[in-house]
């Protein structure tokens, strides 16, 4: 099944596959072991115009079309996990973030240099005791009559953090969980420092650790939104977050089949092909109608959510579908291993690097049961029947 996009947008479309498939996948193996991020790509992904998904014209982007930005990261996914990841954490957790909850002067002031690529974006928000607990932040912008804001603490598992130019930062402004506060923060800013990349299981290549802020000015012209009116701006881009990051993983799974589909095709046990065997047909089969379930889900709540974009009672769908594709790409592309057998297990093989890397869609953007809390939250409220 496709999405119906305007010809312009297929184009896009069509130029992500290729990038994908053309300057993604040589490269995949090298960045995955060397766990470097390739700066190289990312400034060729914005000359296509990648890093202006889900950013308005206005402001050098390519449009807020939910659905282009979600097959984008799909065609991405089937080239790099990891690099679709930090597209999307630089596009979507910062840029998209500061399109729906900032001033006009701050969009004019850094969405330009974001939708263009010259500057790299990070969302700043989980805590090293506070991962699921979003609302507990201990981070404190304390207000200054000298600069605006002194920001004090420490964030951590930061997509992009070690490379990053641009933070959106949640922080305590006032006691109480409504008591948050949103910032953009430069890394240039004083007292801003990160740690160097984590040496994760998957995703090697998108580059993940700590920030700290030690009594870092922000002016107050960089307060985003309202003080103290943080949280609803949290969950709203959590929502988004969970709608179209998880595409990336469904790259992974098509990927995945296309490479067990093509080994069984080629490979000879007992005199015949893989594929001749009911076995082998079933569980390609089986793999091919998970992806397919939940690409065509994702889809669905996208369109719901570009038609009413931070609609509340679109909060239990999204995590629904993040858990759906979750669910799909661990099964999809352990199976894909499981039909090289030994092949898949060695590291030579692309599929043990795309079920490390599908590991982290049932953890990212709040683990699974955070998901399945808000799913029956959800129920509870009337949202699904």
């Amino acid at each position: 099944m496709k999405v119906r996009l305007s010809p312009d947008e297929e184009a896009v479309v069509r130029s992500a596959r290729r990038f994908a498939r053309e300057r993604l996948r040589p490269n995949l193996r090298a960045m995955d072991e060397a766990d470097r991020f390739d700066t190289e790509a990312f400034a060729e992904a914005a000359e296509l115009g990648f890093t202006g998904l889900m950013i308005p014209e206005t402001y050098g982007g390519i449009g807020t079309n939910v659905r282009l930005a979600l097959v984008v990261l799909e065609e991405l996914g089937t080239g790099s996990p990891a690099f679709a990841l930090s597209l999307g954490a630089h596009f979507l957790l910062f840029g998209h973030n500061l399109v729906c909850e900032g001033s006009d002067e701050l969009k004019r002031r850094y969405l330009p240099s974001v939708a263009a690529g010259r500057r790299i974006g990070a969302l700043a928000l989980t805590e090293p005791a506070h991962g699921s607990d979003a609302a507990g932040i201990e981070t404190t912008a304390r207000r200054s009559s000298d600069v605006g804001y002194m920001l004090t603490g420490t964030k951590t598992f930061i997509t992009n953090a070690p490379v990053a130019d641009l933070f959106f930062v949640y922080a305590r402004t006032a006691p109480g969980r409504h008591g948050l506060s949103a910032f953009v923060v430069e890394r240039g800013f004083p007292g801003v420092r990160t740690g160097a990349p984590m040496k994760k299981m998957g995703n090697r290549s998108s580059p993940t650790g700590e920030v700290a802020f030690d009594s870092c000015p922000v002016p107050a012209g960089n307060l985003v939104g309202r003080e103290n009116e943080g949280l609803a701006a949290l969950m709203r881009g959590l929502d988004i977050e969970r709608i179209l990051l998880p595409s990336i993983y469904v790259g992974a799974m098509r990927w995945s089949i296309e490479i067990a589909h093509l080994y069984a095709t080629h490979r000879e046990q007992f005199g015949q092909l893989l594929k001749e065997f009911q076995i082998i047909q079933a569980k390609l089969a089986e793999m091919t109608v998970r992806y397919e379930v939940a690409r065509v889900y994702l889809w669905a709540v996208a369109a719901e959510w570009q038609v009413a974009p931070g609609a509340r009672e679109l909060r239990g769908s999204a995590a629904a579908a993040k858990v759906v594709v979750g669910r799909a790409a661990e099964y999809v592309t352990r199976e894909a291993i499981q039909i090289l057998g030994g092949s898949g297990y060695l590291r030579d093989a692309n599929v043990e690097m795309l079920y490390r890397d599908a590991r982290l869609a049932s953890i990212g953007a709040g683990t699974e049961e955070i998901d399945l809390l808000l799913i029956y939250r959800g129920l509870s409220e009337g949202d699904f029947l």
